[in-house]
């Protein structure tokens, strides 16, 4: 009995390891494409994982552009005439270029456009200048953006994951921001 006991407790952790390892976020061949507000993975091929002290050194030196990916909420199809609309206001590091909605899976050509119109603008055309790009901690558009931007040829890609919460939980300024002019749907 004792020792189909230790054998079934064995058993037990073994699986308990194998699922605690299975559920650890792992970095996919493609882009992610559902479940945007995840755990995710430590690494970014071909992308520096940035902290938020090494965000913060490097937004003080001025040596990168900051490109906040942030979807925006859009204006719901159905509401009334009469309805007033507000956009939920954003706060983000200072001196960020907000491209929002360019952090999902799948981007409709306009919206690959606009987001590689935007890496161009905030890299004044180099392709070798530092981009630092983030969201929200646990968010999946920061990585695929960043992903994506080292796919469209940027060679120095820094991803910081932690994003704006990271960056207010250091109690680091934010600034007011609104998005650049992006293209209808």
């Amino acid at each position: 009995m004792r020792r189909h006991l230790a054998a079934g407790l064995v058993a037990a952790v073994l699986v308990a390891q194998v699922v605690a390892q299975q559920q650890e976020p792992f970095e996919p061949e493609g882009y992610r494409t559902d479940n945007y507000r995840a755990p995710v993975p430590a690494t970014l091929g071909g992308a520096r994982v940035l902290s938020t002290s090494e965000a913060e050194a490097i937004w003080h030196a001025k040596s990168g552009a900051f490109i906040d990916v942030l979807p925006r909420a859009p204006k719901p199809k159905n509401l009334p005439a009469v309805t007033v609309w507000r956009e939920a206001p954003r706060k983000n590091i200072p001196g960020s270029i907000w491209l929002p909605d360019t952090g999902y899976g799948t981007l409709p050509p306009a919206m690959d456009d606009y987001f590689q119109r935007g890496l161009a603008r905030a890299s004044h055309g180099d392709k070798t200048a530092l981009l630092v790009i983030y969201c929200l901690a646990d968010c999946w558009m920061s990585w695929n953006a960043a992903k994506r931007a080292h796919a469209y040829g940027y060679s120095n890609i820094a991803w910081y994951p932690d994003g704006t919460d990271g960056w207010e939980r250091a109690k680091l300024p934010t600034a007011e921001a609104q998005p650049e002019p992006r293209p209808e749907q």
